[in-house]
């Protein structure tokens, strides 16, 4: 019989939990109040993290280059003057950078944790960039190219390519202890369980030697007041509820979520995870008090504590460095392409109507921060609506005639492209950035679909997959907000470059057909 998946069936289940809709879920708060403790922890300033996952791939970027500039340009110095241009060397030189990096890679030499030291770093360095050479050494033996190699390259190459591996690496050193001495490195987690369980769970992750961990842990959190639930957890405080969570991740940075609680609490942690799951953050079951085991391949590990993912961070490390480089190299082009545009359209509303050119809107930004986005104004000044209490609808008296013009093309969003490529606050492609007190009829979007949240676990788009397939404009009943809300959930579970790409290019098409803007 096959072993059971403990990701794929705790995950749907959770799935299924989490997008039923009208099942009494609750929803999220928009402003929830936090007790004196989270709110200390919450208010205090943190910077940015920094992935170790990009930071480990840049090393083995550096690694390469470092090695391959030495080769070559030794190669250039020693013997092209002498012998002539050959290729063979050329392929040498890749193919032994190659090996290196391979070999620094099964030696465990490209762990952040591993940047941190000095010594065990060092010793590793050298004695696997000296194997790497005894294996060219001994492949050109058995080649009979040994008579061919310049001796004088070779030990120059062994030499200045350790030399310049060691600056290299003491060069990262230095970084990543700046960076974890400001707290980039740190994975900023709340366990949920302050029983026996989470005491347990604290123990173990604080059992990590303090270099090597890069687990930091803000607080617990617990719905129960009885007993079993404690005002401090292996001395980490409570911090309150687990309807807090969300807020609390909202004010401060949080990137793990750790469930203390044993798996067969079924029902509790359903019940949780409909609170949790909009939250653009790793969700975990810790399963080292769980006595049932799954297959060793379902579990992933924080520090040595065995997990179950349940829900994953969208969108992260390389994925983001990507879409980031492509907002901003993409955007950048389309800013150029546009500016004539841009610029008929701010003359053409000058002379319409009196007022400035440019409005600016509070609107839902990356995990419901308020960010201010840029419109060309289509209302007028005197009637302009900054925080969308009323929805434009058809003929509205507000809307000027170039404005109903650029609202129906889209044109009065081009200024966003100055958020996508200087702010970066917004995304070519993503989630439409909904203004902070849009409302369907008299209810705010939140509180008329339920997981109406989970769309800001990305960054917003200037245009995104709702659009473009005619879900755009003016939203008059339930079904609209709905089905923004599927289609942004889609983008967000599928994302790929190849999908923002697709999406853009079918843009034009879409606003072409102008429907439902007003």
């Amino acid at each position: 019989m096959e072993p059971i998946s403990a990701r794929s069936m705790i995950s749907a289940a959770a799935t299924e939990a989490v997008v039923a809709s009208g099942d009494g879920a609750p929803r999220v708060e928009r402003r929830k109040r936090l007790s004196p403790a989270a709110l200390a922890v919450a208010n205090q300033k943190v910077p940015p993290a920094f992935s170790p996952i990009v930071i480990a791939g840049s090393v083995r970027l550096a690694d390469f280059l470092v090695i391959a500039a030495v080769g070559i340009a030794l190669y250039f110095a020693l013997v092209v003057r002498r012998d002539g241009f050959a290729w063979e060397y050329i392929a040498a030189i890749i193919g032994t950078t190659a090996t290196a990096v391979v070999a620094f890679q099964a030696a465990d030499l490209y762990k952040v944790q591993l940047f941190r030291g000095t010594l065990k770093q060092m010793t590793r360095i050298i004695s696997t960039w000296s194997i790497v050479f005894l294996l060219f050494i001994g492949a050109s033996f058995f080649a009979k190219l040994g008579g061919e190699v310049s001796r004088l390259w070779l030990g120059s190459f062994f030499f200045a390519g350790l030399a310049l591996l060691i600056i290299e690496r003491l060069s990262v050193r230095a970084l990543v202890r700046r960076w974890a001495s400001q707290g980039r490195l740190d994975r900023r987690t709340v366990i949920v369980g302050a029983d026996a369980n989470g005491a347990k769970l604290i123990e173990a992750l604080k059992a990590e030697h303090a270099d090597a961990s890069d687990i930091r842990i803000l607080g617990v959190f617990d719905d129960r007041n009885d007993a079993r639930s404690q005002s401090t957890c292996a001395g980490v405080p409570k911090l309150g509820k687990v309807d807090d969570i969300p807020e609390f991740a909202r004010r401060t940075r949080v990137d793990l979520v750790l469930f203390a609680l044993p798996i067969s609490a079924e029902t509790r942690i359903l019940d949780m995870l409909k609170k949790l799951w909009v939250l653009p953050v790793d969700i975990r079951l810790s399963a080292h008090t769980n006595k049932l085991r799954f297959r060793p391949r379902a579990y992933s590990y924080v520090g040595k504590v065995p997990t179950l993912d349940v829900f994953e961070a969208p969108i992260t490390d390389w994925d983001q460095v990507i879409k980031q480089v492509f907002d901003r190299v993409v955007g950048g082009f389309i800013l150029l392409l546009a500016a004539p545009v841009m610029a008929l359209v701010a003359l053409a509303i000058k002379l319409d109507s009196p007022g400035p050119v440019l409005f600016r809107q509070k609107r839902f930004g990356f995990n419901n921060e308020r960010i201010d986005v840029l419109k060309f104004r289509s209302m007028y000044h005197d009637q302009a609506d900054p925080t969308a209490s009323k929805v434009v609808t058809r003929n509205d008296p507000r809307v000027t005639r170039v404005g109903r013009f650029i609202r129906r093309t889209s044109l009065d969003e081009l200024p966003q492209l100055f958020n996508v490529v200087f702010k970066g606050n917004l995304s070519l492609v993503g989630p439409r950035p909904h203004a902070v007190q849009g409302k369907l009829q008299s209810q705010l979007f939140d509180e008329a679909v339920d997981g109406y949240f989970a769309r800001h676990r990305v960054k917003p788009g200037i245009t995104g997959w709702a659009q473009i397939n005619g879900w755009r404009g003016e939203i008059d009943n339930e079904e609209k907000i709905q089905k923004r809300v599927e289609f942004d959930l889609y983008y967000i579970e599928n994302w790929s470059v190849l999908f923002d790409l697709y999406i853009l290019l079918r843009t034009p098409w879409a606003l072409l057909k102008g429907e439902n803007a007003y």
